[in-house]
């Protein structure tokens, strides 16, 4: 009567914070309260114009996914959030990159949600009544 003990898989959270001028990648543990790895585009290129290019994101994300495979996370489930409130609610060109390299490092990937902020009634976009004048 030898049954054997199946080890849990150790799952996480990304959570990717992809604006036009960056991506960020976090990865948590399941609960999204202890952080086990962080990157962004910034940390991966030198030029501030390449922040938030698809290139940045994936390179961002394979480290993220490397750090957080040493620390024995195998899958991840992905929060993606946008600017949001009185910007842009789509998010950045880094964020179908950045998941696309998730999943090829080979990180198991669980469920993809949109965490952007939307306001119900909150302050007014900048630029005044008449819009920004150019």
């Amino acid at each position: 009567m030898a049954e054997k003990k199946k080890k849990r898989e150790k799952w996480g959270i990304a959570h990717i914070y992809s604006s036009f001028n960056n991506t960020i990648i976090t990865i948590t543990d399941i609960t999204g309260a202890e952080t086990i790895t962080q990157w962004s585009g910034g940390r991966v290129v030198r030029a501030d114009r390449q922040e938030g290019t698809p290139f940045a994101a994936m390179e961002a994300a394979t480290r993220a996914a490397e750090d957080a495979k040493e620390k024995g996370i195998v899958g991840v489930h992905i929060k993606v959030r946008a600017p949001g409130g009185n910007g842009p609610r789509t998010p950045g060109p880094g964020a179908q990159a950045s998941i696309r390299a998730l999943a090829r490092a080979g990180l198991k990937i669980g469920r993809i949600e949109d965490v952007t902020p939307i306001p119900h009634d909150g302050t007014t976009r900048p630029g005044g009544r008449k819009g920004r004048r150019v």
